[in-house]
């Protein structure tokens, strides 16, 4: 994979969030918030793992600390939510903007907060952080189906055809 696929890849994900905001926006706060027993609660915290994640990731990448609040437990509302993801994709841009294919290959080591020492390539968690995403996506599809609403589709190919289109 090279800087212009990986850069297809986070407009896919940019894409596919949208979809999602878009969707939620539509519920009614207390189906919003309401724990499903489900993924880190139910949409809302599932939301916030995702955008807590991806600032994570970010974060690492640009040698950041990580976020002060873990879990996006500081995102109170979808507002909140979506106010913090453009940050991150606002961050994200530049930082795949200046991306190159050399750097791709080069090495981070990652410390979880769990403890240990991972190495892994720019590259293995660029990908990581779009496939982390697109599970816990299916996960509020799921969710927004439990509660009798039909959810978007947020499938790669669909990105792809609609692009085409």
């Amino acid at each position: 994979m090279n800087v212009a696929e990986v850069r297809e890849l986070y407009d896919f994900n940019a894409w596919a969030h949208r979809r999602i905001f878009a969707a939620l926006a539509r519920l009614p706060a207390d189906e919003y918030l309401r724990d499903l027993k489900s993924s880190h609660g139910g949409i809302h915290g599932t939301l916030c793992h995702i955008v807590w994640a991806e600032q994570l990731w970010l974060n690492r990448w640009l040698g950041k600390p990580n976020p002060p609040v873990a879990q996006g437990k500081d995102l109170a509302s979808l507002a909140a939510a979506r106010a913090r993801w453009e940050e991150v994709e606002g961050e994200r841009a530049g930082f795949l903007r200046g991306l190159t294919d050399p750097k791709l290959a080069d090495t981070i080591t990652i410390k979880p907060t769990t403890g240990g020492s991972y190495g892994h390539t720019y590259l293995q968690t660029i990908q990581h952080v779009v496939d982390h995403s697109s599970y816990h996506r299916g996960q509020i599809i799921t969710m927004l189906r439990q509660l009798g609403v039909q959810p978007p589709s947020t499938g790669l190919i669909f990105f792809y055809r609609e692009r085409s289109a």
